[in-house]
This record gives C-alpha cells, structure tokens and sequence, in this order.
C-alpha cells in the first residue's frame, strides 16, 4: 500500500519536473547546470526536460501497470548509472549531482520494486 502511493509520488514529481521545465525553462539552470541561450535551447528544454518527463511520468499513472512504473524505474536506474560514471569522468562530484543521484537511485529501486 505504501509502496503503491510512494510510487504514485514519485510519478507526479517526475510530472512536477517536466512541468517546470515546460513552463519555466530558464529555471532549470539552478538544478540541473544547464545554462540556456536563445530560442533553441528554451525549446529543447521545454521539449526535453518538459514533455518527455511529463510523458514519463503521465503514463505509468494512466496505464496504472506495474510494468508501467517498472520502466519509469528502470529509466531512473539509467540515468543515476550514466551520472555516476560521468561524475567520474567528467570530475563533477559536486553537491547537486550527488543529490541527483541519490535520487535517481532511491526513485528506480522503489518503482522496480
């Protein structure tokens, strides 16, 4: 029961994020890094971090499977693993992605789950 609200929350937040970055691009420079320059980029912003995360998180809600928020978990898992070798890589472990990471860590293990 938990774990099925837990996974609802996760879903609107991963709603809640693509919203903001639909309605107001600039305002993902404070948590992602990302600076944003002319027309092009608010739109891949607005396209990218807006739509496709509305997308992610709006359809394990509207198909409401567990193989639904499995990918949405998997996604996460994804992306905290790429994070995590390009913290290395890149030499960016600093504060907002290690936050990022753990993020992307806890919300994959607990939809997948």
């Amino acid at each position: 029961m938990i774990l099925n609200v837990l996974k609802i929350i996760m879903s609107l937040g991963t709603i809640g994020t693509g919203l903001l970055s639909l309605i107001a691009p600039k305002s993902v420079q404070g948590f992602t890094g990302l600076t944003v320059s002319g027309g092009r980029g608010i739109t891949e912003i607005r396209a990218v971090l807006g739509g496709f995360f509305i997308a992610l998180g709006l359809f394990p809600l509207l198909i409401n499977k567990p193989e639904a928020f499995r990918m949405l978990g998997f996604a996460y898992l994804v992306v905290g693993g790429v994070r995590a070798v390009s913290m290395v890589v890149d030499k960016s472990v600093v504060q907002s992605n290690i936050i990022s990471l753990i993020v992307e860590i806890v919300f994959g293990i607990i939809l997948i789950w």
